[in-house]
């Protein structure tokens, strides 16, 4: 993991639900082009987004923009409705894979990656379940479908 001391944090005015968490990998809702830059220019160096390519949400070329400012582009499209167990074991290889870099991690709002980022600090980062279940409270409270995919991922 980036050393604390490498880690430079960036505020992203303006952004929904920006939430740090430490180990170089920040999270929040979906960027404009300006936060890309301002991520860019404050060392981070991958982006992982887990919401869909919607226009209502997205940006209109999120991939191309993040390659232009030298950043990596890793996108694992989750259904909010339906996320699947397939989605996180590919958001944990993503993250595992890039456990050496910074990382901007996010969604349309912050819903499916706070459940997401929870479960990987569960599993790699040593956080307790009630430490990633009050992360998860920084940013909303899961419906009945959010809650039960947490627990089929925790194996509960």
């Amino acid at each position: 993991m980036p050393n604390s001391e490498d880690v430079v944090v960036v505020e992203l005015d303006g952004i929904c639900n920006y939430l740090p968490i430490g180990d170089g990998i920040l999270t929040a809702g979906q960027p404009s082009e300006e936060h890309l830059r301002q991520l860019a220019s404050g060392g981070f160096e991958a982006v992982v987004n887990l919401g869909l390519l919607d226009p209502k949400y997205c940006l209109p070329n999120e991939a191309g923009s993040v390659a232009a400012l030298g950043m990596s582009y890793h996108h694992i499209p989750v259904i909010f409705q339906n996320p699947l167990i397939q989605d996180y074991e590919r958001f944990h290889q993503t993250m595992c894979a890039l456990r050496d870099r910074t990382v901007f991690v996010h969604c349309a709002m912050n819903y499916r990656v706070s459940c997401f980022s929870a479960l990987y600090g569960e599993a790699e980062l040593g956080w307790s379940r009630e430490r990633a279940d009050a992360h998860i409270a920084q940013v909303w409270e899961p419906d009945e479908t959010w809650r039960a995919f947490l627990e089929r991922v925790r194996g509960g």
